[in-house]
């Protein structure tokens, strides 16, 4: 149970991660057409979605390394964010 709960609170930071982003003003995401920049943001919220299950699926099977890999990969989400929002990228 214990497993669940950290996968369910790192996606919860993943998801926060990536609507700062998206809302930060970044060039990388203003400089997109309004059109672009909508599809965008569904496509890839669907997609953090589609982890964040898959993750809770696996590790509520008993997978627990999967629980690792989701924890690295959501240290890279929070380092892209990081360095995203503090504009040294």
């Amino acid at each position: 149970m214990v497993f669940i709960i950290v996968t369910l609170l790192l996606g919860m930071g993943n998801f926060a991660w990536h609507r700062a982003v998206l809302e930060s003003g970044h060039r990388m995401v203003s400089d997109m057409p309004p059109e672009s920049r909508r599809t965008f943001r569904l496509f890839s919220l669907a997609l953090e979605f589609l982890l964040l299950c898959g993750a809770l699926y696996a590790v509520r099977l008993g997978h627990t390394h999967w629980l690792w890999a989701y924890l690295g990969y959501s240290a890279i989400n929070a380092g892209a964010a990081w360095l995203i929002l503090k504009r040294k990228i």
